[in-house]
């Protein structure tokens, strides 16, 4: 099974139905069904913005479905769909990417290492 680090809060988002779009600098070619891998380190900025304080790190904490991507070109489009990705910091001038998710469920936290891209695991 495939999953896919993503730091906390944003994983938190994802698994509340807040964040629908995964966004990265890198495309795939992946569709299905995939774990969601809450990193080790926690992005500090984003817990003191969304208001949280203690949620699960290094462990796989739920599971999404990949349906489609979209790429977005420029800062128009980024902040077109800031609601659904929840990170409009995260522009820097350079392409990126949405994974648009679907039928997000919440696992109980298994603790596991997370990897860069997406990476295969034992469930």
């Amino acid at each position: 099974m495939k999953a896919l680090s993503v730091s906390q809060p944003y994983a938190e988002l994802i698994l509340q139905g807040k964040k629908t779009i995964e966004t990265r600098t890198w495309n795939t070619k992946f569709r299905g069904e995939f774990k969601i891998h809450a990193s080790a380190a926690p992005n500090e900025k984003a817990m003191l913005e969304f208001g949280f304080k203690d949620l699960p790190l290094g462990a796989i904490v739920g599971e999404a479905t990949l349906v489609s991507t979209k790429e977005y070109k420029d800062r128009a489009e980024w902040d077109a769909d800031a609601d659904k990705h929840c990170a409009k910091d995260l522009w820097d001038g350079r392409k990126r990417y949405g994974f648009l998710l679907k039928n997000v469920k919440r696992v109980q936290p298994k603790p596991c290492k997370g990897m860069l891209n997406f990476f295969e695991v034992q469930w």
